[in-house]
């Protein structure tokens, strides 16, 4: 068994935690009032979305580099990856000298694909799922003598994980809940295995997608499918798990729940609006769990690792006009109204009078359902709350003119 397949050690943490000295960040716990009020618990953030690269990964990727032979350095390195496992790798790469080759799926968006290539790695586009870019790095470290660097099922990736727990028993000795995003489970294994290691008796939970719950699914005994469907949460989008990862979270963790994305989504939207901080979605997913009431904190100080920072920008801009929509924040209404001279005017200046803001307005004179002579009106209207959409809807009322208020 070569030495990445070998269970890690605390000893390899704490040689981890020493080699990524001046190397990685050692990144803030911050201490979140608006959810502690919220949730009456005393939380705070482990912003891993401010490391090197945006993500944890860099801990991991640099370690396990540093364990290579130089005849392995000299061969170079490949990894597979849509993501922060991408730029972790070629960041690692870079900063030890040594070649990378990153394999991501064909669908990658241009803006990872570029931030990879920014850290001098050589990218390759290929399949048409994250399975077929993963045989095809194993078949270029085969045919180039390249050492492959998995995602999370690594002796020296969970060690450099790993490092994140020790820093979280250093900055809050007094914590009892730490919720990690847990996919492949690289990061949740190290970082239980650091606090519980550590003698602590913290309680360490993890939370997966709904659709990529494999870790559940192992730890319940039942057969195993994997993925199951399309999850916005790229960075635990994973469909089995390593071997390693869950013999660890069998020993050391206390339990893993799952949640939507319609929760990490919100849970996103929160951390942006309330601590002005940009996550991805599997960074709001320990969020996302409390939101949900799957984790109950029991009042008692909690730490959430925010995973990572590298979010596609359109997809938060939907999230961020969806998440307005639940907390009211945002209404589509939609009119129909008779296609002559100065009756959008009254509609809009009902609008006006009620204090709203029309933030998009679109008309649309070719829908089916829209009588011949009439125009199909959708605003989307940016409110204050609930009592502003009453004024609102009450001054639409006043117009004369039917209108329904949009909720997909």
């Amino acid at each position: 068994m070569s030495e990445s397949k070998q269970m890690p050690t605390f000893q390899d943490i704490q040689d981890a935690r020493k080699f990524l000295r001046g190397k990685t960040e050692i990144t803030p716990l911050m201490y979140s009032k608006t959810f502690s009020d919220m949730f009456n618990a005393p939380i705070y953030l482990k912003l891993e979305n401010f490391q090197k690269t945006g993500s944890f990964k860099s801990r991991g990727a640099l370690f396990k580099i540093s364990m290579l032979t130089e005849k392995e350095k000299t061969a170079g390195v490949v990894a597979c990856s849509a993501g922060n496992h991408a730029q972790g790798v070629a960041f690692a790469a870079r900063a030890s000298g040594i070649s990378s080759k990153i394999v991501m799926p064909s669908y990658t968006i241009s803006a990872k694909i570029n931030a990879v290539r920014n850290y001098g790695a050589e990218i390759l586009l290929h399949g048409d799922s994250y399975a077929e870019s993963y045989l095809e790095a194993k078949r270029i470290a085969l045919s180039e003598g390249r050492t492959f660097i998995d995602g999370f099922n690594d002796r020296f990736i969970i060690s450099g994980q790993g490092t994140i727990g020790l820093e979280i028993i250093e900055q809050l000795p007094e914590v009892e809940n730490v919720i990690v995003p847990t996919g492949g489970g690289g990061l949740i294994s190290g970082i239980a295995m650091a606090i519980k290691e550590s003698g602590k008796t913290t309680r360490v939970y993890g939370v997966q997608s709904e659709n990529c719950d494999a870790v559940i699914q192992n730890l319940s005994g039942g057969p195993v499918v994997g993925s199951r469907g399309f999850t916005i949460a790229d960075g635990i989008a994973v469909q089995n798990p390593g071997d390693m990862n869950i013999e660890l979270i069998r020993k050391y963790v206390d339990n893993v729940v799952s949640v939507n994305d319609e929760q990490m989504a919100y849970a996103l939207f929160k951390l942006l609006e309330r601590q002005k901080i940009v996550v991805e979605a599997s960074g709001a997913a320990p969020l996302a769990a409390i939101i949900s009431g799957k984790i109950d904190l029991k009042g008692k100080p909690t730490v959430l690792v925010v995973s990572g920072g590298n979010i596609d920008l359109l997809l938060l801009s939907k999230i961020i006009f969806k998440s307005m929509e639940i907390d009211l924040g945002l209404v589509r209404i939609e009119c129909k109204i008779p296609d002559r001279p100065g009756t959008l005017q009254k509609i809009t200046s009902s609008i006006s009078a009620s204090g709203a803001n029309i933030f998009h307005a679109e008309v649309d004179n070719l829908s089916q359902d829209t009588p011949v002579g009439y125009q199909n009106i959708r605003f989307s209207i940016n409110v204050r709350d609930k009592d502003h959409l009453d004024i609102l809807l009450e001054r639409l009322k006043e117009s004369g003119y039917k209108f329904v208020v949009k909720s997909d």
